[in-house]
């Protein structure tokens, strides 16, 4: 028995190397396919992180982690008390700026109704002042031939002067009277300004209620809620991170000969671990401009060949939309490439395909 065990041992080596050859040899024909590059890689996402705009206390959290929202959607609310009270004190001033304004308006008729009585008084004055002058004038000439007395004449003087005074103290209350129409019309102006201010400052304070109810800006995932109800938040501050589930990729690597042969488009194939015989088409969205895994130097066309570009591959959002609720961040997979577009694919990267 003995004498057997080197024989024995050295069957047991051959084929361990033999089946070693041959599953390298499987795994060689796969992962080297001709026409095709491939690259592991992780289902990732666009995260979105909705944020407060303003400062406050958080009110209630509406959804739940991992739940889907639809675009426009409720996730939280902040507390808007001082902003209704806020609210209130506005619209208490926008009705006293309303008042103001009516008040302003009947001033002006009123200051209109003055500049019309002054303009009469003139009309008046002007009138007694013509009289006067004339009766003035005619005793003048009375006076002049012993007609009449010499008082008469002082007494007509008199009253030609006083007329020219009064007409003069007539236009002088026209020139105040239209001056406080101009007045009353310019506080009607400033009374409809404060008006204007308070209802410009009324829809702020809405816009601000209504920014208080943090919304999905797009269709998606709850992935994880970062601050709960009853926490104070700043402005800027996030509440709730989500993925947007119509923009789902898997980022991979493909060496400079591969990168080189495709483009945007490029039909790519991908595998999960966690659904095998499943197969995700996407086509590649993304090719970097700038190397990874960069060496010291790339002098030598060796060197050149280890850079290494990232790539990402999209999945349709038709696609998507169809699987909403199977679709799962995180998921560690391949992405085969389809660089030859009339290479059949290989027996990798067959099977079910998703429609």
């Amino acid at each position: 028995m003995a004498k057997n065990r080197p024989v024995i041992m050295a069957a047991i080596v051959i084929a361990v190397a033999v089946s070693g050859f041959l599953i390298w040899q499987s795994t060689l024909s796969d992962t080297d396919a001709e026409g095709f590059a491939r690259g592991n890689g992780r289902i990732e996402a666009v995260e979105i992180d909705v944020a407060a705009k303003l400062p406050g206390r958080i009110d209630t959290v509406l959804v739940n982690e991992g739940g889907l929202v639809t675009a426009g959607a409720p996730l939280a609310t902040l507390d808007t008390r001082q902003l209704q009270a806020n609210r209130n004190q506005m619209v208490a001033e926008l009705r006293r700026a309303e008042i103001a304004v009516e008040n302003a308006t009947l001033l002006v008729e009123q200051r209109a109704a003055e500049v019309r009585a002054a303009e009469a008084l003139l009309e008046q004055r002007r009138a007694e002042e013509d009289v006067a002058r004339r009766q003035y004038e005619r005793s003048e000439s009375l006076t002049q031939n012993s007609i009449t007395s010499e008082r008469q004449f002082e007494i007509d003087r008199a009253n030609a002067f006083g007329a020219a005074a009064a007409v003069a103290s007539a236009q002088a209350s026209l020139a105040a009277a239209r001056a406080g129409v101009a007045s009353a019309k310019a506080s009607v102006i400033g009374a409809e300004a404060a008006v204007t201010a308070a209802q410009a400052t009324i829809e702020a304070i809405d816009v601000q209620i209504e920014d208080s109810t943090l919304k999905a800006p797009r269709a998606g995932r709850v992935q994880y809620i970062v601050a709960r109800a009853g926490e104070i938040v700043g402005a800027g501050g996030r509440v709730v991170n989500m993925l947007d589930l119509n923009d789902v990729y898997m980022t991979f690597f493909l060496s400079t000969a591969d990168a080189g042969r495709i483009g945007l488009g490029t039909e790519v194939r991908l595998l999960l671990d966690a659904a095998p015989g499943i197969v995700i088409p996407a086509s590649v969205s993304f090719v970097s401009d700038v190397a990874q895994f960069t060496p010291k130097t790339v002098e030598t066309e060796i060197e050149r060949e280890k850079l290494m570009f990232r790539v990402r591959a999209r999945i349709a959002p038709e696609l998507l939309a169809r699987y909403l609720d199977q679709i799962k961040t995180g998921l560690p997979g391949v992405a085969w490439v389809r660089l030859d577009p009339t290479a059949p694919w290989p027996a990798a990267a067959q099977g079910k395909v998703l429609e």
